[in-house]
């Protein structure tokens, strides 16, 4: 049985939580869908909860987030040493668009706002061959994000990939540490939230196609499913 953490360093604006919940609720439905017997904590840092001893957790989930995390905010460094401990500590961990990007960061990639613009919609990503943790040849995937990691840090292999983003989703050499670009908690449901926000905010084309794209199948389970596998590792003594 799973435990995992996770912590939350976004919000779903409160218009759309009533109906969609907040992150952690998507990631824990996302989760019990695979193993209905996890268990899910909480640690929220826009609620100002204290980050947890990561050599006390079991596994640890980074959530999106609207911030950059070339922010300068006063939670980033303290999260990068989190994940830094983590890391040395082998503690199984996943990062999902901000989380993707912070820990990359944390572990001395390079983050920036991508001149491609906003990435919205359904997007499909090329799947490295024998990976160990996604099968297949592709997936289909909600995004929403205009940031991305431009160089990886030297320990992370890049396993998912499109021509938008090319280091969509890397897996990392202390063999713990996963991390994706999309957003496989999203239901089409909120992934059409999020093409509604960047309404004004990316060219009307751009929202239009993505829109659009919602209408065709998504692999969110079978990512879903290979990030709560993943969590569920223990790391080798």
């Amino acid at each position: 049985m799973a435990r995992i953490t996770i912590i939350e360093t976004g919000q779903v604006p409160q218009k759309y939580r009533e109906q969609h919940g907040s992150f952690p609720d998507m990631f824990e439905r996302m989760v019990r869908a695979e193993d209905p017997t996890a268990t899910v904590d909480v640690v929220s840092i826009p609620n100002g909860d204290a980050l947890p001893d990561p050599s006390k957790l079991e596994a640890v989930l980074i959530t999106g987030a609207a911030a950059g995390v070339y922010d300068g905010l006063d939670w980033i460094a303290p999260l990068e040493d989190f994940v830094r401990t983590a890391y040395a500590n082998k503690t199984p961990m996943v990062g999902v668009c901000f989380g993707h990007q912070l820990i990359a960061q944390a572990l001395g990639g390079t983050v920036q706002k991508s001149e491609k613009g906003w990435g919205i919609g359904r997007h499909v990503y090329q799947v490295l061959p024998e990976n160990g943790v996604v099968e297949g040849e592709a997936v289909a995937i909600a995004a929403s994000h205009q940031d991305q990691v431009v160089e990886p840090p030297i320990d992370a292999l890049t396993i998912l990939s499109s021509e938008f983003t090319p280091h969509a989703g890397l897996l990392y050499a202390n063999g713990t540490t996963l991390t994706v670009q999309p957003h496989p908690e999203f239901d089409v449901g909120f992934a059409q939230v999020c093409c509604e926000l960047r309404d004004g905010k990316a060219p009307e084309d751009v929202v239009a196609t993505a829109r659009e794209s919602l209408a065709e199948p998504m692999d969110s389970a079978k990512l879903g499913g290979a990030i709560t596998r993943f969590l569920a590792r223990r790391a080798a003594p």
